[in-house]
């Protein structure tokens, strides 16, 4: 994956239970060094003959996010979950609006696709007026990926 310019790539240490999984991450960072948008591939070896239900597996993602925001004092709303494509791949997108105290505060997009023995997440998160403005950062991310 070509991370855009003036993300930070960090290093993430695999995790020697789960072998079969992999990730990368580049977080965007204010002037003063403040996390504001964070992108992340993750990508699952699946075992032959195995059927990923992709709109099962993307909604308990969906459900998981909102969950966890909601235990913080957030709230969230999220799209209805929608064709679109990953690189050369078939996948389903939906994103996430999340509120505190009816004020837009963060926007995360998640999206899975699968190919014959792989599955992939990318999602992408952010504060809501640098999401917004990191748009053409997040395209040019997704259409480098080489899936």
């Amino acid at each position: 994956m070509i991370w855009p310019s003036g993300w930070t790539v960090e290093a993430i240490s695999q995790d020697e239970a789960k072998p079969q999984v992999s990730r990368q991450r580049a977080v965007k960072n204010d002037q003063d060094g403040t996390p504001v948008m964070v992108m992340e591939l993750t990508m699952t070896q699946v075992e032959s003959g195995h059927q990923v239900n992709l709109e099962g597996v993307l909604l308990e993602m969906r459900k998981s996010v909102q969950k966890d925001f909601f235990q913080s004092g957030y709230q969230s709303v999220c799209t209805k979950i929608h064709p679109t494509t990953l690189s050369r791949l078939s996948a389903l997108e939906t994103t996430c609006t999340i509120t505190q105290n009816g004020r837009h505060v963060l926007s995360q997009t998640l999206v899975a696709a699968v190919d014959a023995d792989k599955a992939y997440v990318l999602s992408y998160a952010g504060q809501a007026e640098v999401y917004k403005a990191s748009q053409d950062d997040i395209a040019a991310a997704r259409n480098s990926l080489k899936l």
